[in-house]
């Protein structure tokens, strides 16, 4: 088509075989959008348009994708809020009938399976190497394998204890992302205010409900000041895609190495001194200090 339609949040440049979606930045603008930056999206990835009435004298144009065709929002799984959702242009409503124009326009390039689920991924995701801090380690993702090095103030005892991580991509099966802004009431670790987390899943098992992703080596686990949607999500995003391109493999688990050795009696009264510190700083809560203070006086 070769035009342009400007919105709130975001503008829709309209190819013949795709459209461009470029998001605006800005202090006000969602977070998640402004780390997409821009996005091409296939007409062939796409499931229905349609147009709605927003708030405050609004219209919404709302492209929907098909089931698989989007690395990102296939790890979203639907828990995006809709003022975070990059498949929504907002417009005002004296926009409307132009709005409409392109509704229909899209609706001519559908194609037939449009109703069907997407064989393969038809969205490019965010491409590595990315990297993210949550609540109880660093996630890095280079392409070919995600690692976690953990946080001594985050990390749960058994996640310290087995070592920092390694999963090539060709021993996982998937990725799990709950988003910390679902309200999720997954058990967490004492003193911890997260409800997100991200898991990577091995061939031959299936996914948990997120019991015990505080004390799961091939998780993280973050709240909203750590691991928050717009880094966690294009992270899991682009792990997902990667994992699909390797295809199948047999390897019944990530094959993990561990990076550092496990700490001894001296390591451990070390962490609890600086954990002191940390705490005399105000930089962790009294209920925080004390439930990591007692997991370390545990190992001894």
């Amino acid at each position: 088509m070769g035009d342009v339609l400007a919105g709130f949040h975001a503008v829709w440049e309209f190819d013949t075989d795709s459209v461009l979606i470029r998001f605006e930045r800005g202090i006000r603008k969602p977070k998640l959008f402004q780390a997409l930056g821009e996005r091409r999206i296939p007409y062939e990835a796409l499931r229905t348009v349609t147009l709605s009435r927003g708030k405050r004298g609004t219209v919404v144009l709302h492209a929907r994708p098909r089931p698989g065709a989007d690395p990102l929002m296939e790890a979203a799984d639907g828990q995006l809020k809709d003022d975070a959702d990059p498949y929504r242009l907002v417009l005002p409503a004296d926009r409307a009938e132009q709005a409409a124009y392109y509704r229909d326009q899209l609706h001519d390039l559908l194609g037939g399976d449009a109703a069907g689920p997407a064989g393969r991924h038809l969205v490019a995701a965010p491409e590595p190497p990315l990297t993210f801090k949550a609540y109880d380690g660093k996630a890095t993702f280079d392409g070919d394998a995600v690692a976690f090095r953990w946080f001594w103030t985050g990390a749960s005892t058994a996640k310290w204890k087995s070592g920092d991580q390694s999963f090539p991509v060709d021993g996982l099966a998937g990725v799990v992302w709950r988003s910390p802004e679902n309200g999720s009431s997954a058990p967490t670790a004492p003193g911890a205010w997260h409800s997100g987390y991200l898991r990577l899943l091995a061939h031959g098992t299936e996914e948990e409900d997120g019991k015990g992703a505080d004390q799961d080596p091939a998780s993280v686990i973050f709240g909203l000041g750590y691991g928050p949607v717009h880094e966690s999500l294009p992270f899991a995003a682009a792990v997902l895609q990667a994992v699909r391109n390797a295809g199948p493999a047999p390897a019944p688990a990530p094959r993990r190495r561990t990076l550092e050795p496990h700490r001894g009696p001296a390591d451990i009264a070390d962490r609890i001194r600086q954990l002191g510190e940390l705490h005399d700083a105000g930089l962790l809560t009294d209920d925080e200090f004390s439930a990591k203070k007692a997991e370390l006086l545990a190992e001894l």
